[in-house]
């Protein structure tokens, strides 16, 4: 009887590929980087936009991410003033460059292409595509929670026998972190292959048995021209030819057979392991909520109560005993701001603009300020007053119990996306402009600015959360240096690159100590001092290759940090060895939150939420 119904199933599969037997064509265009250093950028995707308008037989046009070159306001306008030259239909979606450090956290390539995300049919065939992250953190490629969501309800509505196209900017496999949610899937329906961009070169691949192709940058690189790929639909084989604009199409490089698909979903392929939880069983997870979107920013305890933002903007309030939730508030743009509690109050930033204060209890508006664009950093409070930074080139002190703004100070070139320190009269941050800022506290005067002498934007100390003792402030950046900075005058005192030390950077609770997590398995401590670098200890703590921001806390004589692979861990500094460690999920936990009684709420990318007792 199962062998009657698998030929019945085929049969099926191949009577709905006979009905869509007229060939089309469409243009494969992939990491155009607009924004660029050279300019080169505008002037490829002007030619390659060019040549689509004048080839006859193109249907539509897929542009797999990578669009900008930092997802700045400026160059997704430019983009989109370029792209909508075209002719004929185009779909878009976002790649890494777009999200991971936008100004606006994605809420402005939403603005300027309508979408993150898409589904339609063409021929028979259904075409869905869908971001892959970070957002507005170094992190892994990932697949957001609120698209894995979209995609269940687009599958839902999809004829097993139909089949189906998927485009995303990363190839479907660890170089995404939930490479598998898209995966398993796509591969319960008649998933033909995929398309993607990233690897800036034309790449044959299989991922887990579903075909997969990713395309080359239209950028030129050393050559003369750009390019970019047409694919030709046919019957029974989708072929890929790369083209040189204005010059010629280059012979079928990939062909795919096309056909009834049938996935064997029983087959095992690698997942992420959880085994490290069975290693210290003394850690239990009390209660586990996952939200319908990224929650990239660390959640607020108070009064019971456990409050964060997410991707898609909607603050959410939990109780503290059992993970359900109390309450939630809707804004209009992504929540990457870290809540801050000033009495009944619940204050953040969000991507549509706004700086919000929320009444804890209840989650009503209590009152809300107007910026010039997206608040992606997060407020620090004292003596009621607010200092956070936004996306429109300023930095704000507000008055905590109406929103009135207090003083500003303009002249950012970049976007602050992290949470200021306050330290002997002055706010200290990084912008995504170079910069590391001191601001007087009582007026908003720039007191010093600092920088790096990189000329790259990318190497700005702009995620860490800068410490501070005995008149000396420590960053942490990309660039792989710890840097103390003296506080009044803003020079350098010392730099070192001895740990490649990236974003991550915390203080001891005796003050002696500052603490960074190094690119590759090691936890480090740098002594507090003036005068040059000593590195007092550093220990393997096990977590791999390591990138993301999530600041190291110190508490009751442990430290803990969270990890791009979803584990938090535990050490302690005094042995210099792992108390503990936890794993969650396989995304980036943000920066936790240490509770009193030994317990620890921790989110990650992927919108889970837990409280851990350990």
């Amino acid at each position: 009887m199962k062998h009657l119904l698998r030929i019945a199933f085929l049969l099926s599969l191949l009577q709905c590929q006979l009905s869509f037997a007229q060939s089309f064509k469409f243009a494969f265009v992939t990491d155009t980087h607009i924004g660029t250093p050279n300019g080169g950028a505008e002037e490829d995707l002007e030619r390659t936009i060019a040549d689509i308008n004048q080839l006859p037989g193109i249907d539509f046009v897929l542009l797999t991410g990578d669009i900008t070159e930092m997802g700045t306001d400026l160059e997704l306008k430019k983009a989109k003033s370029i792209i909508s030259k075209l002719k004929v239909p185009y779909y878009i979606v976002p790649g890494n460059h777009d999200t991971g450090w936008s100004e606006s956290g994605g809420v402005s390539f939403i603005r300027e292409f309508g979408s993150d995300k898409f589904v339609f049919e063409h021929q028979g065939y259904k075409f869905i595509g869908c971001a892959s992250g970070p957002y507005v953190r170094m992190s892994d490629g990932h697949i957001p929670r609120d698209a894995t969501v979209w995609l269940d309800s687009v599958l839902a509505a999809t004829p097993k026998t139909q089949p189906i196209i998927f485009v995303n900017h990363y190839p479907l496999d660890n170089g995404l972190d939930n490479w598998y949610d898209a995966l398993d899937r796509l591969k319960k329906y008649n998933t033909q292959f995929s398309i993607c961009g990233h690897g800036h070169s034309n790449r044959k691949a299989d991922s887990e048995g579903v075909p997969a192709t990713m395309g080359r940058s239209n950028l030129r690189a050393k050559e003369l021209i750009g390019g970019y790929n047409l694919v030709e639909v046919r019957q029974d084989s989708a072929l890929f030819a790369e083209r040189t604009p204005g010059v010629a199409t280059k012979p079928v490089w990939r062909r795919i057979a096309l056909g009834p698909r049938q996935y064997n979903t029983s087959r095992k392929y690698d997942r992420p392991s959880y085994a490290i939880n069975t290693t210290y069983p003394t850690v239990k997870k009390a209660w586990s909520y996952h939200s319908d979107a990224n929650v990239i920013s660390t959640p607020v305890y108070t009064k019971g109560l456990v409050v964060f933002g997410n991707s898609v903007g909607k603050v959410e309030a939990l109780s503290g005993k059992d993970g359900k939730k109390v309450w939630s508030y809707q804004t209009g743009g992504g929540v990457f701001s870290s809540p801050e509690v000033y009495k009944d109050y619940i204050i953040f930033g969000s991507g549509d603009g706004s700086i919000y204060a929320l009444k804890a209890k209840t989650g009503k508006l209590a009152w809300s300020t107007k910026t010039g664009a997206s608040v992606l950093g997060s407020p620090t409070i004292e003596k009621g007053v607010v200092y956070i930074g936004g996306s429109d080139g300023t930095f704000r002190a507000l008055d905590a119990k109406s929103g009135k703004q207090l003083w500003q100070f303009e002249g950012l070139q970049g976007a602050v996306v992290s949470k200021p320190l306050l330290y002997e009269g002055k706010v200290i941050f990084g912008a995504w402009d170079r910069h590391l800022y001191a601001l007087n506290q009582k007026d908003g005067k720039l007191a010093w600015k600092w920088e790096n002498g990189s000329a790259n934007r990318m190497f700005s100390p702009a995620m860490v959360t800068p410490v501070a003792h005995d008149g000396v402030v420590y960053i942490v950046a990309p660039d792989r240096f710890i840097t103390a900075i003296d506080a009044q005058s803003g020079k350098a005192l010392w730099r070192s690159k001895e740990a490649t030390v990236r974003e991550s950077i915390g203080l001891s609770a005796d003050k002696q100590l500052v603490y960074g997590k190094t690119m590759q398995d090691e936890v480090v401590a740098f002594k507090t001092n003036k005068t040059a670098p000593q590195l007092a200890w550093k220990m393997n703590a096990g977590f791999g290759y390591e990138h993301v921001p999530s600041m190291l806390v110190e508490k009751d004589g442990a430290v803990f940090f969270g990890t791009k692979s979803g584990v938090v861990y535990s050490i302690d500094p005094k042995t210099q060895k792992v108390n503990w460690a936890h794993k969650i999920d396989n995304s980036m936990v943000n920066t936790v939150n240490v509770l009193p009684k030994r317990k620890l709420l921790a989110a990650t990318m992927d919108g889970k939420v837990e409280l851990l007792t350990y």
